[in-house]
């Protein structure tokens, strides 16, 4: 199983890498994002350095899991080699767990800009501890936005997944609160953001690498969403494999 997994994993990273547009990509919009609103308008303040690197890595572990899942998987879908993968005695697992391991490296390649940007261009400072906290957060609060993009990628053809992928991006990440320092948000945005992946992704980053409150209902909103969206991928998944080859 192990060997089947890395070399699905070789094999997807060497199919994307390829690409070298896919991968730029998929680091452009938060390195950008930091470029743009944070070093000029909070580089010179630690405090919003630090909650703002800690959006923006959130918005790149969102951004890079929903497009790499949900436009990846279902562009695969539509090539003759992913049936035949499928049918194989393996099964699906070994390919599975190498696209999540692919989605991983792909997400470190999108994280790692914004922490150079950081610690190159702005005062935003965390200890040690907290570091190692919110290294290990973003691969928790990334399992939501896998099976989010996943859902996508398995119950809809390429041409949709792209636009319904286009179309959560942004209301996502404005709603979610990651375009504002914490409470800095419209009123309205305040209200909903607790409750939408992003909001309760940050709020636990936030918490980690600052001075912000553990806010209990965010939390377990985003556990609902990664139980919402767990089923909701099964059932695509299985839905995907019951029209092509029941």
């Amino acid at each position: 199983m192990t060997s089947l997994t890395l070399t699905h994993t070789r094999f997807q990273a060497l199919e994307l890498f390829r690409i070298p547009i896919a991968v730029v990509g998929s680091a452009f919009w938060p390195a950008a994002s930091m470029l743009a609103f944070v070093v000029p308008f909070a580089g010179d303040d630690p405090v919003a350095a630090t909650f703002a690197t800690a959006s923006m890595i959130t918005f790149a572990v969102m951004n890079t899991n929903l497009f790499q899942y949900g436009i990846g998987v279902s562009e695969d879908r539509a090539q003759p080699w992913d049936p035949y993968v499928r049918t194989l005695p393996a099964g699906a697992a070994p390919r599975f767990a190498g696209r999540i391991l692919t989605g991983l490296l792909m997400m470190l390649v999108a994280l790692a800009p914004v922490v150079l940007i950081a610690a190159l261009f702005t005062e935003a400072a965390v200890t040690p501890l907290a570091l190692l906290g919110a290294t290990l957060l973003s691969g928790a609060i990334a399992v939501p936005f896998i099976l989010m993009g996943l859902t996508i990628g398995y119950a809809l053809p390429s041409k949709a997944a792209l636009v319904v992928a286009q179309v959560l991006f942004l209301p996502l990440a404005f709603g979610g609160g990651l375009m504002t320092p914490p409470g800095g948000a419209p009123g309205f945005v305040e209200d909903l953001a607790p409750y939408l992946p992003t909001g309760g992704a940050v709020r636990l980053m936030w918490a980690t690498v600052g001075d912000f409150p553990f806010h209990l209902p965010s939390a377990l909103a985003l556990l609902g969403w990664t139980i919402l969206f767990g089923l909701l991928a099964t059932w695509a998944y299985r839905r995907d494999e019951g029209r092509r080859f029941g």
